[in-house]
């Protein structure tokens, strides 16, 4: 499964390109109706906007003067999982105690 929100958003794209080039008639296809393909490709999409607002959440509140053991409890993570996942290098700001 795709773990990245890049990757999450890459296969919810294919996943519904593929089945928009289902074409039913041919025998080697065995799905009658796609709506429950689609669903899972609907939820991947979900999934990938979800991550997408949780990383801006999490840059917000870092601008916002929030240490990353503050973001890390509202996550359920440890401080160090919290900025390697959603910290940027490039984005500096610098821990409150």
């Amino acid at each position: 499964m795709p773990r990245t929100r890049e990757q999450l958003e890459q296969a919810a794209v294919e996943a519904e390109a593929w089945l928009d080039r289902l074409e039913l008639d041919k025998p080697d296809v065995t799905v009658d109706n796609p709506s429950d393909l689609r669903a899972i490709a609907a939820a991947l999409a979900a999934v990938a906007a979800a991550e997408n607002a949780v990383t801006e959440a999490v840059a917000a509140a870092r601008k916002n003067g929030r240490t990353w053991g503050d973001v890390a409890m509202v996550l359920g993570v440890t401080s160090q999982a919290a900025r390697k996942r959603y910290g940027d290098p490039a984005v500096a700001v610098p821990e409150q105690r």
